[in-house]
């Protein structure tokens, strides 16, 4: 059985110190008690460093939001693997919506940057999802099949089992709304067999594949309990503790 992984995507918040204040109080929280799934913070760059000292006795993981698809060189701004890596990251968010449309990241791109990671030995924790004007189209699956195709291209079986695949309608993030647990399991559904087709009923199997989109503690528990659903990539609910807390209670 898949276990449910959760994982916070901080954004650009919260400085340093208002990170490090954060993750003590998280940890404080998180030890209080077994929990039943994997937890994955994902700070801002700034933080990486203390971050992964505050939580090294803990099960509690530790991601980056991003990197470039480069090992180094003259790229102004940019963050490689080997960085973040180096900081005691296992996992990297890629391809978020926020990435493909304010930043323009095209489906190649963040193909170059997943297999970037996997070379450095990161998990991905890769992003697909359609627009709104997309799903009223009814072109949902089309989208999300595209994604899948060129984002995992020459992606080997192997490697696909290092990465956590999070499917987020766009329409739903940071929107308040989110996809029924109908609606979020029948696209759940159709990536799953998209895998079983393209790499085999046993790796589809294991893949994990994450719901984000509002996800909120009044809801996760619905979510998860859909068959296809194995966690949840959680954006502004993860920035309080006590409904981080809450999703992750609700494994």
């Amino acid at each position: 059985m898949r276990k449910k992984v959760i994982a916070g995507n901080w954004k650009m918040n919260y400085n340093f110190h208002q990170s490090i204040a954060f993750i003590e109080k998280l940890k404080e929280e998180v030890l209080k008690k077994e929990r039943n799934c994997d937890i994955i913070i994902c700070p801002n760059f700034i933080a990486l460093s203390e971050a992964k000292k505050i939580i090294k006795d803990t099960t509690i993981k530790l991601g980056a939001q991003n990197i470039y698809y480069e090992d180094s060189g003259a790229f102004t701004g940019e963050t490689s693997a080997d960085m973040i890596k180096s900081v005691g990251c296992e996992f990297v968010i890629l391809g978020h919506s926020e990435r493909r449309t304010i930043f323009k990241e095209s489906d190649e791109l963040i193909n170059k940057k997943i297999k970037q990671a996997l070379k450095h030995g990161l998990h991905p924790i890769f992003c697909i999802g359609e627009t709104l004007e997309e799903r009223e189209k009814g072109i949902t699956n089309n989208i999300v099949e595209r994604q899948l195709e060129l984002g995992l291209s020459n992606v080997t079986p192997e490697e696909l089992l290092k990465i956590i695949i999070a499917y987020e309608p766009v329409w739903a993030i940071g929107t308040g709304k989110n996809a029924t647990p109908e609606q979020a399991q029948e696209v759940h559904s159709f990536i799953r067999n998209y895998l079983n087709v393209e790499y085999g009923l046993v790796v589809a199997d294991k893949i994990i594949i994450q719901y984000g989109g509002s996800v909120k503690p009044e809801n996760a528990k619905d979510l998860l309990s859909q068959p296809d659903i194995d966690g949840a990539l959680v954006g502004g609910a993860c920035l309080k503790v006590d409904s981080f807390i809450g999703i992750i209670e609700s494994c």
